[in-house]
Parts: C-alpha cells; sequence; structure tokens
C-alpha cells in the first residue's frame, strides 16, 4: 500500500514565474482592464435576467433546493449522519494528501467517472495539491447531489428541478473552472507571464460586443465557415417558397430514382444543415446517393413580422405547402416524409390532423429524435410552468419572437460540462482561440422563433402534453394519434437530452401505424449525424413486439455503425418503382435560386 522509497514530491515545480517583472506590469493590466470589462458585464446582469436565462433560472433553483433543505431540517439525525460522512471523507483526504507529501504512494479516496476530460491532465492526479482539489471537489458534489436523490416525500417536478439545478451548481464549482485550481491554466499563467488572461479579457470583450441580452460564449471560430462554401454543399435548387419557407430540390447522383421522392422537415429552432454540414457526413447527400429525390424545408429566420404565424399555420404552410410542392414537381401524390427533432412533433401532429380528416397525403413517415408524448420529456421541463410560461409569452409579446440565444443557452445548459465551461477555460482563462468546428458553427447560427407558434408548442406540448393526451384540437377537430396509420420508422438516441430515448418510445407506440423503432448510440445531434463510412456510434434494433422501452432494449439486438444502411433499405420498400433521375431546374416548378438558398443565410 505505502512505497517509502519514492522521492517526495515538490507541488510547486512546474509552476514558477518566468518573468516576474513582465508578470506584475501583466497583472496591473489585467486589474486595469479587467475592472473595466467586469463593470460592463456587472451593468449588463439586469438585462440577462427573464425566462431561459442563467440569471433567471436562480429564483427557480433557490425554491426548487429550498424544497430539499426543508426536508433535511426535519430530520437531524439522519442530517448529522450524511454531514458527518461527509466530514470523515474530507479527514481521510487531509490525511493521505499530507503522506503524499511525505513522498509515500497512496491510493485516491475517490476517483473522476470514466470519460471525465474535466481532469485529464496529468497533474491532476501526479500534483498533491491539484490532486486534493479534485477529489474534495468529487467528494461535495456527489454528497450534494446524493441529499437530492435521497430527499423523500418531493413531488417528482420539484425533485426534477432539484436534481437539474444541482449538478448545475456542481459542474460550475468544479475546481476545473478556476484558474489557481486548474493545473493547465496556472502553468500558462506562469509560462506567459499572464499574456493568457490578458488575451482571454479581450476575447470576453469581443463576446460581449457581439451579444444582446445574454452572453453568447464563442464555441468555434465562425470566420472559419461560411453557409454555401464549406457547409451546407449539397447542390440543388429552391423550386418553391412562402413567408415560413423555401423548399430545395436537391440534384440527383444517381441516373435512375425511386419513384416516390421524400421531403425532409427539420426543426424550426435550428437551421437545416446540420443535415449537410460537410459531403463526407451530410445526410441529404447520403439520402441522394441511394437514389431519392429529396427535398427539404428550409425555414424562415422570422422577425416581428411573422410574430403572428400559429402552429397551425406551420403546418399548412409548411409541411402541407411544401408536400403540395413536391407533388407538383414530381407528380407523385403520395410522398414520403420525414421529421426531425421539432419538425417531427409538427409532422406528427399533421399526421394526425390528416388522419382527422380523412386525407392520404404521405405513403410513409420517418421520425428522427422527435418527441410526440412529452410525459418523460427529460430536464426541458425544468423550464415549463405556468410562471415561466407567462414571463416567456410575455417578453415574445413585447418582440414578437423568441430570440435564438435564449434556446441556445437552454440547449447548453442541457450539458454544460461539454457545451459552457470547456470554452470558458479556453477562450477566458487559457486565452486561446476556439477550433474551427463545422457542428459548433451550426450550434451557433441560432434562428428566432415567431411569438404565437413557439408559445403554442411550449404550453400545448411541454406543459399540458395535449397531443398525446387526445385533448389537442387543430383546425376545428381532435386530433388522435391512434388514428395514423401509415408505416412509421422511429428513430431514438441513447443519450438524448433534448429527446429521451423512453420519451420516443412511449409517442412512437400511440400511432396506430406499423413501426419500426431504432436506437442509436450518442445523443440528439451525433446519434443522427453518424455516417456509414465511420462506423462510430451503434445502434439497436428489435423486430419483435415490446410494451415498454425497457422491455424493446432488454430484447434489442446490437449492431456496429450506422442507422443509416438500415433506415434507407426499409424507405425504399416504399419509393416505388425506379425512374429517370429528376433535375431540379428541369420540372413544372421554376427554380428561383440555388442551394441552400437565401432564408438559410439569415442571421439573427
Amino acid at each position: 500500500m505505502q512505497d517509502t522509497a519514492k522521492p517526495k514530491y515538490d507541488p510547486l515545480h512546474a509552476y514558477q514565474v518566468q518573468n516576474p517583472e513582465q508578470f506584475g506590469q501583466n497583472m496591473m493590466r489585467l486589474f486595469e482592464e479587467g475592472g473595466k470589462v467586469m463593470s460592463d458585464l456587472i451593468g449588463r446582469s439586469g438585462t440577462q435576467s427573464g425566462p431561459m436565462s442563467g440569471s433567471g433560472d436562480t429564483g427557480e433553483a433557490a425554491r426548487a433546493l429550498g424544497e430539499v433543505t426543508q426536508h433535511w431540517m426535519r430530520e437531524p439525525g439522519k442530517l448529522a449522519e450524511v454531514q458527518a460522512d461527509l466530514l470523515r471523507n474530507y479527514m481521510e483526504l487531509w490525511s493521505r494528501t499530507m503522506q503524499r507529501l511525505m513522498g509515500e504512494h497512496v491510493d485516491p479516496v475517490i476517483e473522476p467517472e470514466v470519460g471525465d476530460n474535466r481532469f485529464k491532465d496529468a497533474d491532476w492526479s501526479e500534483n498533491p495539491y491539484f490532486d486534493f482539489w479534485k477529489q474534495a471537489y468529487l467528494m461535495t458534489s456527489r454528497w450534494s447531489e446524493e441529499l437530492v436523490t435521497k430527499s423523500q416525500g418531493l413531488d417528482e417536478r420539484t425533485r426534477h428541478k432539484a436534481e437539474f439545478y444541482m449538478r448545475q451548481i456542481a459542474t460550475a464549482t468544479s475546481p476545473s473552472n478556476f484558474p489557481m485550481t486548474n493545473p493547465e491554466v496556472l502553468r500558462e499563467i506562469f509560462a506567459s507571464n499572464g499574456e493568457n488572461l490578458l488575451r482571454g479579457l479581450t476575447h470576453l470583450a469581443e463576446d460581449m460586443a457581439r451579444s444582446d441580452d445574454l452572453l453568447k460564449i464563442t464555441q468555434t471560430d465562425t470566420s472559419a465557415f461560411e453557409v454555401g462554401r464549406n457547409v451546407a454543399m449539397s447542390p440543388g435548387k429552391v423550386v418553391f417558397q412562402n413567408d415560413i419557407l423555401q423548399l430545395i430540390q436537391y440534384a440527383p447522383t444517381t441516373g435512375e430514382v425511386h419513384q416516390v421522392p421524400l421531403m425532409v422537415v427539420p426543426p424550426w429552432i435550428n437551421k437545416f444543415y446540420i443535415l449537410d454540414l460537410q459531403p463526407t457526413k451530410s445526410f441529404i447527400k447520403y439520402a441522394v446517393d441511394q437514389g431519392f429525390t429529396v427535398f427539404v424545408v428550409s425555414w424562415v429566420n422570422p422577425d416581428e413580422r411573422l410574430a403572428g404565424k400559429t402552429f397551425s399555420d406551420y403546418m399548412r404552410e409548411g409541411i402541407l405547402e411544401g408536400a403540395d410542392a413536391v407533388s407538383r414537381q414530381t407528380g407523385v401524390e403520395k410522398i414520403n416524409v420525414l421529421g426531425y427533432c421539432v419538425g417531427g412533433t409538427l409532422l406528427g401532429t399533421t399526421l394526425a390532423w390528416l388522419a382527422a380528416n380523412h386525407i392520404e397525403r404521405f405513403r410513409s413517415a420517418t421520425f428522427l429524435a422527435a418527441q410526440v408524448d412529452f410525459s418523460k420529456a427529460g430536464d426541458l421541463l425544468v423550464f415549463i410552468d405556468d410562471a415561466q410560461l407567462k414571463a416567456l409569452e410575455e417578453m415574445m409579446a413585447e418582440r414578437g419572437y423568441l430570440d435564438g440565444s435564449r434556446m441556445a443557452n437552454v440547449f447548453n445548459m442541457l450539458r454544460p460540462r461539454d457545451l459552457i465551461w470547456p470554452y470558458i477555460i479556453n477562450n477566458y482563462m487559457l486565452g486561446k482561440k476556439p477550433f474551427p468546428f463545422d457542428l459548433l458553427y451550426w450550434n451557433q447560427d441560432s434562428t428566432r422563433m415567431p411569438a404565437a407558434n413557439h408559445g403554442f408548442y411550449l404550453r400545448e406540448f411541454y406543459h399540458e402534453n395535449r397531443l398525446a393526451s387526445g385533448k389537442m384540437i387543430m383546425g376545428g377537430v381532435k386530433l388522435d394519434l391512434a388514428k395514423v396509420r401509415l408505416p412509421i420508422y422511429h428513430l431514438a438516441t441513447r443519450e438524448d437530452h433534448i429527446a429521451p430515448a423512453k420519451s420516443v418510445f412511449i409517442g412512437a407506440k400511440m400511432f396506430g401505424s406499423p413501426l419500426r423503432y431504432v436506437l442509436a448510440g450518442s445523443g440528439h445531434i451525433a446519434g443522427v449525424v453518424n455516417p456509414p463510412e465511420k462506423i462510430k456510434y451503434q445502434h439497436w434494433t428489435n423486430d419483435g413486439t415490446a410494451a415498454t422501452y425497457e422491455e424493446w432494449l432488454g430484447a434489442a439486438s446490437e449492431h456496429p455503425g450506422s442507422w443509416w444502411p438500415d433506415w434507407a433499405a426499409w424507405l425504399a420498400g416504399f419509393g416505388g418503382e425506379k425512374v429517370p433521375a429528376r433535375d431540379p431546374a428541369a420540372g413544372p416548378l421554376p427554380a428561383i435560386e440555388d442551394a441552400p438558398g437565401s432564408y438559410v443565410r439569415t442571421k439573427s
């Protein structure tokens, strides 16, 4: 257990100022210029409140965690017991740290989870100073999270909120997020005589200058990408447009194509080109290469002029007018359709409306990480209750839309360890420019959402779950998913924080359709955008029947690599006979402009 032959470790050996004079000058500049930036940041704090913002969630966090505190105060004996456990762990950590400083080898009291990249630097383990902070943090954060999980008498919603906000606090207080307890940052401070902090201050000021009411942390080098040049590159033509969409028809890459075309409906809360980032990982290009005539909806980036556009408008002017245009262009009445994320929620609602009106418009439907039942909708439910919705609706009524930065902020908060803190460390502490990454460029290219449409979506689906409960009325008719009979392919992703796999499964079972449910590895984006050539994430299938998600997963077969070929083979069964490939510029609808069109280029 102990090895006294190992020499003593000097914890400060690698942490020495190289040029004390220059270091002092830089620290003076940092205090002087940092004071100005911080004054500006504090001045903005009042405008950064409101729904779906970090400061706006403070009250919600206090209320939820206050319930946890009250529980433990009613059980003083149990509270004293768990506090004593934490104290004993602290004492054991202190004892072992002293042994290490004496040159002895000791095992850690606690270790990070596998894959926790916050502590990948060697000095988190080799240097007793940083190892102490790491272990003390892991003890405290896990202890705090267990306080929530072990609290009795909390209703499900309060417990969910408390667990969410406790994870936010635990993530924010990691020693990796502070210069003096992060070995990589501290080494850079001494090696550069503090120049990294000055560069970081400049990066912070630049981010503040380009931000509105919420700080937009730069996640990638946005100058490295341009829509139509090195993202959204697949050739095609815009063949139809109205107030809310442009319809893109992509140029064929095969001599023959399936007779039945495919229309893709992406979410309107993001831009469509997540499905067409680069040729090597473009879902759109893959579908074209499989011999499908592919049309994609490119939603408008709305402003106050479209404030009154409703969810019903997005159904009629979006999916239905888009489908009519596809039929006019190809001469095929019943087409195949695909909906991703919120686009899938809209598609499911549209299918139920068509069924209620006895209209057969589509031959098959594909859903990618899309929910129609929101009873198990994950951490996004934390942001949806009457008070928060009222505040959000008031904000949208004033502006006419919800700024994309608010939704982006929410999505980042779902995974702060990956989408917030690494960029604060890299940009502001290490003083580095973020690495060019197409997916993060797309992630920062956010869109606005019209007030009427988004308010309906959040209240009717997330808050009241009216579609799944059979209470939703659209166009004067009550919607029933069980009346939808066309074949359906439902993809879920196993680590999805936005559309949890169980939630997707529950909704998929509500359709009265022949169903193929497939589970992909990874999350909401990487699990969907997973080209076959990379053989990166696996997928699971189950050709049997299952009443629950757990039952389905227990009997599922795992397959290496992408789900794309499985889907393409399934869709081919509804593609009809082969016909000569269709030139987007030679159809009945006149080409308006080249893909990717102008709607996608509009910045928020």
